[in-house]
């Protein structure tokens, strides 16, 4: 009777692959042991528990454990049903939202990591097709979104928020490190309106690194990125 449901957490407080998985617990009210790790010194059941990728996060139910992401926040939405549902019941709906999903994980996040390892010209290419990720992403939603029940209030948190929220709404810091602006008010009105809302969310705003400490962070990956590339 002691595990039953006994959620635990693996992960580090500057991923945001681990974030994501916070966010979903803290928003469906699923009480949660949380373990930090230090991917320097990997604990011996980080690595029994994921032993084919080693990372985090990685989320253990009754003693049972789940790695990757998106594998988590499906399981989570699959095995919690109270409100708030990641994925609505339209199928034409939720085939969208993953295909999404899928672009800022493995487009717009990748395109965010290659201007933090460059310099010069390439930076400056690498920053090019950052934008145009970013243009691509604020007109899909803004398509997405006029049209169908879904609605973008920064309080009833879908799979898109919970996305867009652990990739984009530390963008300030990241653009206090890179001397650019990610997110402009007056080229993607619509994506900044929705990161400004969903900072306001109280989960949020407890889930969020002190500004300082993820500056200091993401500093210090740059140089060491810069370091290892030259």
């Amino acid at each position: 009777m002691e595990q039953e449901n006994k959620v635990k957490l693996h992960g580090t407080w500057i991923s945001t692959y681990s974030k994501r998985v916070e966010l979903a617990l803290r928003v469906k009210g699923i009480p949660y042991e949380y373990i930090e790790e230090d991917l320097n010194n990997k604990s011996p059941l980080l690595l029994q528990y994921n032993p084919v990728h080693k990372k985090v996060p990685v989320l253990v139910h009754n003693g049972k454990p789940i790695a990757e992401s998106y594998v988590i926040l499906e399981y989570i939405d699959e095995t919690w049903k109270n409100a708030p549902q990641f994925l609505p019941e339209n199928p034409y709906e939720r085939t969208q939202i993953r295909f999404w999903v899928s672009f800022i994980e493995q487009q717009l996040f990748e395109a965010i990591g290659r201007v933090y390892k460059s310099a010069g010209e390439a930076q400056e290419k690498a920053i090019e097709e950052m934008l145009e990720k970013i243009n691509v992403l604020e007109k899909g939603m803004k398509e997405f979104f006029s049209v169908g029940a879904l609605k973008i209030d920064g309080q009833n948190f879908g799979l898109l928020d919970i996305m867009v929220c652990a990739v984009l709404s530390t963008h300030k810091a990241s653009e206090e490190v890179l001397g650019l602006k990610l997110l402009d008010p007056e080229r993607n009105p619509f994506l900044f309106s929705w990161v400004e809302r969903l900072k306001q969310h109280p989960v949020v705003k407890e889930l969020t690194p002190p500004h300082e400490k993820v500056i200091a962070f993401l500093q210090f990956m740059r140089q060491n990125a810069l370091k290892s590339a030259s």
